[in-house]
This record gives structure tokens, C-alpha cells and sequence, in this order.
């Protein structure tokens, strides 16, 4: 099978598990399952290609280990996180609104949508698992460290956030603990790192510029679409002045060291 039958037939499966989470989301009007489907589709996108592509067997197990160690435990915090005993996320109650008419329909294109993003963003998973030689090892260590720093840093980041917002003394309080205070968002800031480790693991590759898609998409997702302004725009609405001023003292995305308040 050539790189292009592979990236139609993990398109076709991500179109199956978006139109499963479709039918889920019309029966419980619960929209945010396209966000646990998209996170989870694409470990399984990982794991298949892994199997099947010919590629380098230490690359294949590799992308197939960080691939879906990175997704499922993400899909499994949005699962936690935004699904169990929580209402529909305000940007899904929104589109509700705004479409009004042949609602489920729209929603059925907007899940397809998705299945294609997913399957465009799990191209560097396809380039890593169908390169021939063995990655050279100094890029498998620095591909081995930058995943841990990132996943780890993530999986801290979303910690800290839970442990803040169970607090009661902390409601209406922007937390600015621990990666926190350096960044207004760590978890993004580590979601977008995480992606660097497949152009590493892809070295030597003939196509491993497509490796390059993961980082490029999503840092302009997170900085432009659905990460940061959305959640920037909940946040001040929210929170206010105290989110005002944490904007003007922590840095938007890379995490520094925060600036002093000036009265």
C-alpha cells in the first residue's frame, strides 16, 4: 500500500468514528464527543499505521508508543475534563443557536470536517511509520525528551488547573499556580511541543517535510482558532479584571518568567 492509499484509508476510518460519535452526539445533544473522538482517532490512526505501514519496526513502535500515549491520554482528560456531568461546551450550544435550521445535518458536516483534519494532522505518524532506516540516535533521544518534557508538562499543567478549580476560596480566581504563572497557557504551550517529536523521528526521511504539518497546524489552531481566543474570551468574561491583569503580567504561550504588576 502506497502513502497516499494509507492516508485515504485512515481518512475513511476517522469519517467511521466521526459518524459514530455523530450519532452519539444527536442523542444526547452533547456536541463536545467530537473532541474526545478527534483526541482518540488519533491514537487509533497511529496504532494502524504502525501495523501495517513497512516502514523501520523501531520507528513503527515508537510512533505507535508516543502517538498513542500522547492521544489517549488526552482524549481520556476531555473525557473527565468536559463530558461526564457537564453541560455541552458554549461553543457547541452557540453553533446550536446560530444554525437553528437542519441542525443535525450541519452538525454532520462539521464531525467530517473534523475526520478530515484528523487525518491530515496524523500524517507525520504515517511519514515516521513508512521511512525504511533506522532513526539516526540523536534524533530518537532528542524525539524521546522533547515528548516527555511535553506530555509531562501537559499532563502537570492540567493537574494544577483541576486541583486550583476544586478549591472553593479560588472561584472566580484565575489559578496561577505552578506552570500557571509562567503561561496563561502551559497546556497548549506542551500540546504544540509534543508535535516536534515526530519530525525528529521521521529523520532521514524523503517526505519528512510533511512532518512539518503537525507543529505548523497546530500552533495556528491554538493561536488563532480554537485555543487561545476562545478560551482568552471565556476567561475574561468570566473572571474579569483578575484575568486582565493576569494577561498583562504572564506570557500568552511560551512560558517566562511573569512581569511584575505595575500599580
Amino acid at each position: 500500500m502506497m502513502g497516499f492509499d494509507f492516508f485515504l484509508a485512515g481518512w475513511a476510518v476517522a469519517a467511521l468514528l466521526m459518524l459514530i460519535a455523530w450519532v452519539v452526539q444527536w442523542r444526547t445533544e452533547d456536541a463536545g464527543v467530537v473532541d474526545f473522538t478527534w483526541a482518540a482517532g488519533l491514537g487509533v490512526l497511529a496504532l494502524g499505521y504502525a501495523l501495517l505501514a513497512d516502514g523501520d519496526p523501531l520507528r513503527r513502535m515508537l510512533v505507535a508508543a508516543l502517538a498513542s500515549g500522547w492521544s489517549f491520554r488526552l482524549a481520556a482528560h476531555i473525557l473527565v475534563d468536559r463530558l461526564f456531568d457537564k453541560p455541552e461546551d458554549g461553543r457547541y450550544q452557540r453553533l446550536r443557536a446560530h444554525w437553528r435550521e437542519r441542525t443535525q445535518l450541519k452538525f454532520f458536516g462539521f464531525f467530517q470536517a473534523q475526520a478530515l483534519l484528523a487525518a491530515v494532522f496524523a500524517i507525520p505518524f504515517l511519514v515516521v511509520a513508512l521511512t525504511p532506516r533506522q532513526p539516526p540516535l540523536p534524533a530518537l533521544v532528542a524525539a524521546l525528551l522533547i515528548w516527555l518534557v511535553a506530555v509531562g508538562g501537559e499532563t502537570l499543567a492540567d493537574r494544577q488547573l483541576a486541583a486550583w478549580r476544586v478549591d472553593p476560596a479560588n472561584r472566580g480566581r484565575t489559578c496561577r499556580a505552578g506552570l500557571w504563572r509562567y503561561s496563561r497557557h502551559p497546556n497548549y504551550f506542551c500540546e504544540w511541543l509534543h508535535w516536534w517529536s515526530y519530525p525528529l523521528l521521521a529523520w532521514g526521511s524523503p517526505e519528512w517535510w510533511l512532518t512539518l504539518l503537525g507543529p505548523a497546524l497546530m500552533l495556528y489552531t491554538l493561536l488563532k482558532v480554537t485555543g487561545i481566543p476562545y478560551t482568552e474570551q471565556q476567561a475574561l468574561a468570566s473572571r474579569g479584571d483578575d484575568y486582565r491583569a493576569y494577561q498583562r503580567t504572564t506570557s500568552g504561550f511560551v512560558p517566562w518568567f511573569p512581569k511584575k504588576e505595575v500599580s
